[in-house]
């Protein structure tokens, strides 16, 4: 018995060592795992944008041009007896939350064919009503399980003269109902009051509120940081109200640029008249990794904060290929909105965990990853990109068609890493050069030359991601190598911070005939000193009143910069994110208003103290 013994523990030992130098033939070992998923609901207190769900893969164009790409646009957020639920573009279907952390996608009972096209949403008298026939002549649909979601018409096709494009519905404190719409560079919103008590048709005449005006309101021009003579189109519009006033949101101005944003103008009445509001736009992102926040919703969560939900660009594969982001929200004591989207796409406290000040959710995360060395054991691809390509027409950005591993941490959305295999030997290997302490990594996978439409079942990403001080010994930070979650944009909080100088994504398997990410992002916090403020700030507001010239000293080991501004100055609400350089052509400003302007330094080891003021005419 005991020579029998002996030699099982012999072999026991010589199985082990052999995996152990298996292992080591990179000069690794692996110990720990600290996140391991079982597709349950996670247990984070943070998110960070892009909101993390399963888009859906467009199909609408594919008769046309076969170019397969996810979007998630244009969202309606409720609160549903204490559930919210979103609505969002051509997606078959709907997602739940009781956290807005954890989304599931709903596949109703009875839906449009087409899928809704920027639906409108509403609670009323305990049912959602929504309005979002893609044809832009449709009844109003109603449920009281949407969980279930058979929804139920009414056959009264609300007929406006130019459809119903964009529509929002708003159900007001004595329980009237109204109906806003528009998509257009020509046409104004409108509003119009319905009928609950008659099937939601409509009571009267159609009124014109509000256009767009340019040549005085900076942000609100077309193209890539507003720099196009083309006409802007006005869209989205959602209608809030606080206290006695109602705040009119409404989309600017094109929903493929980094400065897609929201505005608001304001009423003492449903159907106006309606006063532009001097601190527009509300809702501007359009610096760092996702850019724009326009054509959004604005909900209160279950501890009466309000949040809101916005239309953020990819435009790759095709314009219309978007995410969606969402910021705190609120209004200031004098009735001023906000929507803050300062490090907007970086991690943030959830609704549920508590804040000193629901307008402040940044958890001081910051990015580690940032341009810093990269190395992966796959060939790159070399082939050519299947896309609906509208550059030429004003329509689009130029591709970026340079797929090299150091494209996976460039804080850029557009470009991507893409990996000629595809399987569970690849790697991709992050050096942050310095030990730091990781709290949080997002990986945003991206569609190239895809062949994926709608929302086939078993789509899902498979990896694990290891971290190591010095190259050799690893430790299993997660390990998603069985996941079965679709999760385009994976973020994963750590349970515990790990001190770390490398991150290895190890691939395991996705859906898609190509790997292709277009970020790995790591998050926590350097252990350094913050960088130091900017000096020498200074702002130069330009002949042409919507543009401003700002400049200031570069700062050594700055990761970037932020700008904040408003119209008072203890409210600058309005920020703006660039990488590396220094100055700032800002021509988002509205030419009948002053402004406050400051600016502040980021990187890995914190952000600085801000600038002194400086206020302009």
């Amino acid at each position: 018995m005991i020579k029998t013994l002996s030699t099982l523990m012999l072999c026991l030992f010589l199985v082990a060592l052999t995996a152990c130098k298996e292992n080591e033939e990179d000069g690794r070992t692996t110990e720990k795992v600290q996140n391991k998923v079982e597709n349950s609901k996670n247990n984070f207190t943070t998110y960070c944008n892009p909101i993390d769900i399963d888009y859906s893969y467009m199909s609408h164009y594919r008769a046309e041009n076969n170019v397969s790409y996810r979007s998630g646009a244009d969202p309606a957020i409720v609160n549903f007896k204490g559930r919210f639920y979103m609505f969002v573009t051509r997606s078959h279907g709907y997602w739940a939350s009781d956290d807005m952390s954890n989304w599931k996608f709903i596949k109703p009972q009875s839906w449009y064919f087409d899928g809704s096209n920027a639906p409108a949403a509403a609670v009323k008298d305990g049912k959602i009503i929504v309005l979002g026939d893609p044809s832009g002549r449709g009844a109003v649909i109603e449920t009281d399980n949407p969980e279930l979601g058979d929804w139920k018409t009414n056959y009264a096709v609300i007929n406006m003269p130019g459809g119903t494009q964009d529509p929002n519905l708003f159900v007001d404190d004595d329980g009237k109902v109204y109906l806003y719409e528009e998509s257009s560079n020509k046409w104004p919103i409108r509003g119009i009051e319905l009928d609950p008590k008659n099937y939601y048709i409509p009571i009267g005449e159609q009124v014109d509120l509000f256009n767009l005006k340019p040549e005085k309101h900076g942000w609100e021009r077309f193209g890539q940081d507003h720099k196009s003579d083309l006409k802007p189109f006005i869209e989205g519009p959602w209608m809030v109200k606080h206290k006695d006033t109602y705040y009119l949101e409404y989309g600017a101005p094109g929903t493929q640029w980094n400065v897609y944003a929201d505005g608001v103008y304001t009423s003492k009445n449903p159907l106006g008249p309606f006063e532009y509001a001097p601190y527009n736009p509300i809702s501007y992102k359009p610096g760092g990794f996702l850019k724009g926040s326009g054509h959004g919703s604005t909900v209160k969560d279950n501890n009466g904060n309000y949040w809101h939900y916005s239309t953020m660009a990819i435009s790759v594969n095709f314009k219309f290929e978007r995410r969606l982001g969402m910021y705190p929200a609120g209004f200031e004591d004098d009735g001023q909105m906000y929507v803050n989207t300062a490090y907007g796409d970086y991690p943030h406290y959830l609704p549920d965990t508590k804040v000193a000040n629901h307008k402040e959710r940044f958890t001081g995360w910051m990015l580690l990853s940032y341009d810093k060395p990269v190395k992966t054991n796959s060939p790159l691809v070399e082939k050519e990109i299947n896309v609906v390509n509208e550059i030429e027409e004003g329509y689009m950005q130029e591709q970026i068609k340079d797929f090299n591993s150091n494209k996976i941490n460039d804080e850029e959305i557009r470009s991507y890493w893409v990996s000629e295999s595809n399987n569970d030997s690849i790697y991709v290997e992050i050096d942050l050069l310095k030990p730091m302490e990781v709290r949080a990594v997002q990986i945003n996978f991206q569609d190239f030359n895809s062949v994926i439409f709608g929302r086939p079942e078993g789509i899902k990403q498979q990896f694990v991601i290891e971290t190591s001080l010095d190259g050799k010994k690893w430790n299993v930070a997660v390990d998603y190598s069985k996941n079965t979650k679709d999760m385009p944009h994976a973020y994963i909080q750590l349970e515990n911070s790990v001190e770390a100088r490398y991150i290895r994504y190890n691939h395991v398997f996705c859906t898609n005939k190509y790997l292709a990410i277009s970020e790995l992002r790591v998050f926590g916090k350097g252990k350094e000193a913050q960088p130091q403020t900017p000096s020498n700030f200074k702002v130069l507001r330009q002949k042409d009143r919507r543009n401003a010239d700002l400049t200031w000293d570069a700062v050594k080991d700055a990761t970037g910069y932020v700008i904040y501004w408003g119209i008072e100055k203890d409210k600058l609400n309005l920020n703006a994110m660039m990488y590396d350089h220094p100055n700032y052509e800002l021509r988002a400003l509205n030419t009948e208003q002053s402004y406050y302007l400051q600016v502040e330094t980021f990187n890995e080891n914190g952000i600085s103290n801000r600038s002194e003021i400086i206020f302009i005419e």
